[in-house]
């Protein structure tokens, strides 16, 4: 695999990186508690490096193969989405000061929300399935497994960057400014439900 190979992946997917999802909408309503950013960051790198594996190991390639375990990760997804968005919705995050979780959501739990919002986005596997094997080659000296390996990490380190940007950046605006705060999380809330609804809307219009 040359380095011209692995520049040009970088630079088609960072198209997919800085288009607001899931993950934006997640690190902005960590950013906008104004604390367990990087935890919340760090759990969405976790997810595509699971996924990475996945795909790497072939496991992944075996589930795509059935309809049923796209459609049930589909509905998995939509729904943890969604609880996700509701929750924002209905307690929408300001910005705290100091350790305190006073809003029920501590670090580990921010890292663990990440790593299942990234995990069980269905269009992340698919970007993984469909995206990133075409730019391996039999002829590389390095095997595919290893090749979509390193192109996983090249993604994932696309994502650390441009989600802890967006996670502390909304952090910096916002944490003098509880209106907007609230404003900001019900906004993230309600993007993550529509994003759910049109997950599973995706299952019966498609």
């Amino acid at each position: 695999m040359s380095s011209a190979t692995v520049l040009a992946f970088w630079a088609f997917s960072m198209i997919f990186v800085i288009i607001p999802g899931p993950d934006w909408a997640y690190a902005i309503a960590a950013g906008v508690r104004g604390r367990g950013v990087m935890a919340a960051v760090f759990g969405l790198l976790v997810g595509y490096l699971a996924l990475t594996l996945a795909v790497a190991t072939g496991f992944a390639v075996l589930g795509a193969s059935s309809s049923a375990f796209i459609t049930g990760l589909t509905v998995v997804g939509a729904l943890y989405l969604g609880w996700l968005g509701i929750g924002l919705l209905q307690n929408p995050p300001v910005p705290q000061a100091g350790a305190s979780d006073a809003d029920g959501v501590s670090r580990a739990g921010q890292f663990l929300r990440g790593t299942l919002v990234s995990g069980l986005n269905p269009k992340g596997l698919l970007f993984f399935l469909a995206f990133v094997p075409p730019w391996t080659s039999a002829q590389a000296s390095w095997s595919v497994p290893v090749q979509i390996a390193v192109l996983g990490l090249v993604y994932t380190a696309s994502c650390a960057v441009v989600y802890s940007m967006v996670g502390l950046g909304a952090s910096a605006a916002l944490k003098t400014r509880p209106a907007a705060a609230r404003m900001m999380g019900r906004l993230s809330g309600g993007v993550m439900v529509v994003l759910a609804v049109v997950l599973v809307g995706e299952l019966f219009w498609v």
